[in-house]
C-alpha cells in the first residue's frame, strides 16, 4: 500500500473541514488533497529523485509530503539548522532531488548554485492538470530521515511505505479522534514530526503547527482549542514546567492528553510536570527513526498511580512502557537472550521495523533482528528500561558505567538543574568520570559528589565536576555527550 492512500482517505472525507492550520493559514480536506496533486504534476515534471524540505512547521509541510508520495518520490525533510557546510554536503549527496524551502537554508543552496524555491511556489499552485494515479507499491521509499548531522555528515534512514503504513495502522484508528485538536512542536526533520503528522492526520485530529516552540506560544495554542493531544521533547516540557511555575498555574484545561519522548526524561522534571499538568493523560513514547517512530509506551494509567504515590508505579517512571503489541523486543549479550532485569543491547524486530540506510546494506540480521545500539533491561512484567547509548558508555578500570545511572542521581540534588556525564580519557584508568553540571546557589564540587557518594559506589562517583550556565542539546532536545566529550578531552 502507497502511504498516500492513508492521506487521502482522511483528506477526501474531510473535504469542508479544516485538517491543517499554522497561524492564520488554513487548508480544508480539500485544498489539502488538491495542492497535493498539482504539487505532484510539478514534481513528475521536473525529473526530481526525491524531494527535501527546507522549512520549519507550516501548512506546507503536509502538501510537501502528500505530493512527494503521489509523485512517488521520497520526502526528505532536512535540519534547516545545520550549518551551511553540512547542508551543502547533504544537498550534493542527493544531486537528483527537488529542494524546497525559504529562509536562510534555501539562501545557503542557491549560492551555491544548488536549485532550492520556495516552497509555496509548489504548494500553492494555480488550478490545473490532476496528477496521475499513485503506484501501490509498499517497497518504495516513502521518506528519508537523517539521523545526525551535528558533528559529521548525517546519514539517510530509509522508511519505505510499508514500514510507515504498519506504524500508522498500529497507532491510529481511522477518523476516531475527529473532534480533536494535534498542537504540533516538534520539527519536521525528526521522526516524531513525521509520526504526528500521519497518524494524527489518520486519526481524524485537525493538525495545529508551531513553526517554532516557546512555552508561551504552546500554551496559548492550546488554549484556543477545545480537545488537545499533543507530544514534546524533554527540552520543550522542562520550559512549559517552568512557565507554569512562573504563572503558579496548572495545564489549561482543554489539554487531554501530553506526550513526551526523544531523549531520556529525568525523573524530577517529570514529578513537576506531574504536578502542574493534574488532569492531563501522560504517554511516554520510545522509538527511533529506524523503527518508523515509537515501539513502547508508558501509558496513562502508570502515570496517575506514579502521581498517586503507588511505589511500583512511580518505579515504572523510569521505564518507557510495554512494547506494542506488533513490535518484538529482545534484551541481548554476545546473541545470548537475556533474563528479566539484567541489562544489555535492545534488538526489535516488527513490521514497522527499517532498519534501513540509504546506499548501505540493511541493519538487519537474518532473522530480520535491528538492533538498537541502545542499552537496557525489561522488568519481569514486561516494561522496558532504557539506560542509554551503547556507545556513551564509560569504561572505567574495566568497569562498564552507564552515565544515565550517574545523571539520575545527580539530577536528584535540589540545586541541580541540569547534568551530563561522560568519560575523559585518562592514562590510569582508561577513561575517568566527569559531570558537567549546571546549578543554582553556592554548590561545590565536593558537595556534589559527597551526594553522589551516598547512593552511589565510589567507582561511579563523578572524578570530575565542572559546572556550567548551560548544556548542549540538538533542537529536539537530545544532549549531546559527543560535544562534550570532544571539548574535554582536548583540555586533557
Amino acid at each position: 500500500m502507497n502511504l498516500a492512500t492513508l492521506v487521502s482517505m482522511v483528506t477526501e472525507i474531510k473535504g469542508d473541514e479544516v485538517v491543517v492550520a499554522c497561524g492564520e493559514s488554513e487548508l480544508t480536506g480539500t485544498q489539502l488533497h488538491a495542492r497535493a496533486g498539482r504539487a505532484a504534476v510539478q514534481l513528475l515534471a521536473s525529473g526530481a529523485t526525491a524531494l527535501g524540505y527546507l522549512d520549519p512547521n507550516s501548512v506546507d509541510l503536509p502538501v510537501a509530503l502528500l505530493a512527494s508520495l503521489w509523485a512517488n518520490v521520497p520526502f526528505m525533510p532536512l535540519n534547516y539548522r545545520l550549518a551551511p557546510e553540512q547542508l551543502i554536503e547533504l544537498a550534493r549527496r542527493h544531486p537528483g532531488a527537488m529542494f524546497v524551502g525559504g529562509g536562510q537554508a534555501a539562501a545557503t543552496l542557491r549560492a551555491e548554485g544548488i536549485d532550492a524555491i520556495e516552497a509555496g511556489s509548489v504548494c500553492a499552485l494555480d488550478e490545473g492538470e490532476v496528477a496521475p494515479a499513485w503506484a501501490e507499491d509498499a517497497e518504495q521509499v516513502a521518506v528519508l530521515l537523517h539521523t545526525s548531522g551535528t558533528t559529521a555528515a548525517p546519514k539517510a534512514a530509509v522508511l519505505r511505505h510499508r514500514h510507515l503504513t504498519s506504524y500508522v495502522l498500529g497507532a491510529a484508528e481511522l477518523l476516531a479522534a475527529a473532534g480533536e485538536t494535534a498542537v504540533i512542536s516538534v520539527p519536521p526533520y525528526h521522526i516524531a514530526g513525521m509520526a504526528n503528522l500521519l497518524t494524527n492526520l489518520f486519526a481524524g485530529r485537525k493538525l495545529v503547527y508551531l513553526p517554532t516552540f516557546s512555552a508561551p506560544a504552546w500554551l496559548a495554542a492550546v488554549e484556543a482549542e477545545e480537545a488537545v493531544r499533543a507530544m514534546v521533547v524533554p527540552t520543550m516540557l522542562a520550559r512549559l514546567v517552568e512557565e507554569l511555575e512562573v504563572r503558579d498555574q496548572t495545564a489549561p484545561p482543554t489539554l487531554l492528553s501530553l506526550s513526551y519522548g526523544g531523549a531520556r526524561t529525568p525523573r524530577p522534571l517529570l514529578e513537576r510536570a506531574l504536578a502542574r499538568f493534574p488532569e492531563v493523560d501522560f504517554v511516554n513514547a520510545y522509538g527511533l527513526t529506524e523503527t518508523a517512530s515509537t515501539i513502547a509506551v508508558l501509558g496513562p494509567e502508570d502515570h496517575r498511580g506514579a502521581r498517586d504515590g503507588d511505589p511500583v508505579a512511580l518505579r515504572r517512571l523510569d521505564s518507557v512502557g510495554k512494547v506494542l503489541p506488533d513490535v518484538e523486543v529482545q534484551v541481548v549479550e554476545d546473541g545470548r537472550v537475556l533474563a528479566p532485569n539484567c541489562l544489555g543491547e535492545i534488538r526489535v524486530r516488527g513490521g514497522q521495523v527499517s532498519g534501513e540506510y540509504l546506499g548501505v546494506a540493511s541493519s538487519l540480521d537474518p532473522d530480520g533482528w535491528f538492533a538498537t545500539r541502545d542499552l537496557g533491561w525489561l522488568d519481569e512484567d514486561g516494561y522496558l528500561f532504557v539506560q542509554g547509548r551503547g556507545d556513551d558508555t564509560i569504561i572505567r578500570g574495566g568497569e562498564n558505567i552507564a552515565p544515565e545511572e550517574i545523571e539520575a542521581v545527580l539530577h536528584r540534588h535540589p540545586q541541580v538543574t541540569d547534568v551530563a556525564v561522560v568519560g575523559v580519557p585518562d592514562e590510569e584508568w582508561g577513561e575517568v568520570i566527569a559531570a558537567i553540571v549546571v546549578a543554582t546557589g553556592d554548590l561545590s564540587a565536593e558537595d556534589l559528589r559527597s551526594f553522589a557518594r551516598a547512593e552511589l559506589r565510589s567507582s561511579k562517583t563523578p572524578d570530575r565536576v565542572i559546572f556550567r550556565d548551560e548544556l548542549p542539546y540538538s533542537p529536539t532536545g537530545k544532549l549531546q555527550r559527543a560535544v562534550l566529550r570532544k571539548e574535554l578531552a582536548a583540555a586533557v
